[in-house]
């Protein structure tokens, strides 16, 4: 997990960067996996046949049936929704919100299944056409574009946003069937009325917006971030303004951390325009790769209590 960095030797750290970044990847890749399989190993999904949440493998019920039955009475179908339903409930969000109120949108860059895909097809239109996103004027810095990688790009959009409106369908209706009358080509028509609808929003998202829905339109990124500015001393990207000229040297570089980051944003910048800042350290790693070069330390570093409340502080006067 993130943590401060302070004064440490440039080789140290960039191999301490190197291992966060791996660690990164196979959580991004356990838990796209675990998103794909929930559904059929009965981990999380409702089914609306029987009108029934199952979760870890087991069926989870409030009692509502067996209350109607005359089984339970008022009060224990009471107990069950507080117990079983609004207390797990809060506990959940409350854990999920002190997480980013300390560290941010960890979820968003480290576990997220869907900025997974944003990165994957970013690195793709890059050796496409050199650019991030297809509304990008200006090209990066890196290999020469290869026209090869738009097959790429398009043929990963559409087939994951087929593959996420299967899962989405299964999280609804038993994996079993969905996938059995996929595979036999009779799919009632509302099931394929949904499959298509979903598959041509998901493909067009990851193909034209996937950076706008995690920056604008993804409620869950939202609410970390809120959590997030909320606490001064938050996990938070630190720039070394007074070092600021260092960066000319790399800013028409393949790895200048505005490149790197997989969101768009402007690493250097303050803390309130950084606002959708993922933590996923990208914009660290090229930092302190361009800077190596130079045998000079990286100016950007991950600070986190009183080290990010200073730098909140000073970001504070700089705009008085």
């Amino acid at each position: 997990m993130p943590c401060s960095v302070t004064e440490t030797p440039p080789a140290a750290e960039a191999s301490r960067l190197a291992r966060l970044q791996r660690t990164r990847r196979v959580l991004q890749i356990g838990f796209f996996a675990l998103f794909l399989l929930a559904p059929a190993l009965d981990l999380l999904r409702f089914d609306l046949h029987e009108a029934q949440l199952w979760f870890l493998g087991q069926r989870w019920s409030l009692g509502i049936d067996a209350f109607r039955a005359g089984e339970i009475s008022a009060n224990q179908v009471a107990m069950n929704i507080l117990l079983r339903a609004i207390v797990p409930g809060v506990l959940f969000v409350a854990a999920f919100l002190t997480v980013a109120y300390r560290w941010g949108r960890l979820y968003c860059g480290w576990l997220c299944p869907h900025f997974s895909l944003v990165e994957l097809l970013n690195r793709l239109l890059a050796r496409a056409s050199g650019k991030l996103s297809l509304w990008d004027r200006e090209r990066v810095p890196g290999p020469p574009a290869r026209s090869v990688y738009w097959a790429l790009y398009g043929g990963t959009a559409l087939l994951f946003g087929f593959v996420w409106s299967i899962t989405l369908l299964t999280y609804l209706l038993p994996p079993a069937e969905i996938w059995g009358r996929l595979l036999s080509a009779s799919l009632t028509p509302n099931q394929a009325r949904f499959l298509f609808i979903a598959w041509a929003v998901f493909a067009l998202e990851l193909l034209l917006a996937r950076h706008l829905f995690c920056r604008f339109g993804c409620a869950v990124g939202f609410f970390q971030s809120l959590a997030w500015m909320a606490n001064p001393k938050a996990l938070v990207v630190s720039f070394a303004r007074p070092r600021a000229t260092e960066c000319r040297g790399c800013e028409p570089g393949p790895d200048s951390c505005e490149n790197a980051c997989p969101m768009r944003l402007r690493p250097r910048n303050i803390k309130r325009l950084m606002f959708s800042c993922v933590q996923c350290g990208q914009c660290l790693s090229a930092c302190e790769h361009s800077h190596a070069q130079r045998g000079q330390d990286p100016n950007l570093v991950w600070t986190v209590g009183v080290d990010a409340l200073r730098e909140t502080l000073k970001q504070r006067k700089a705009g008085d």
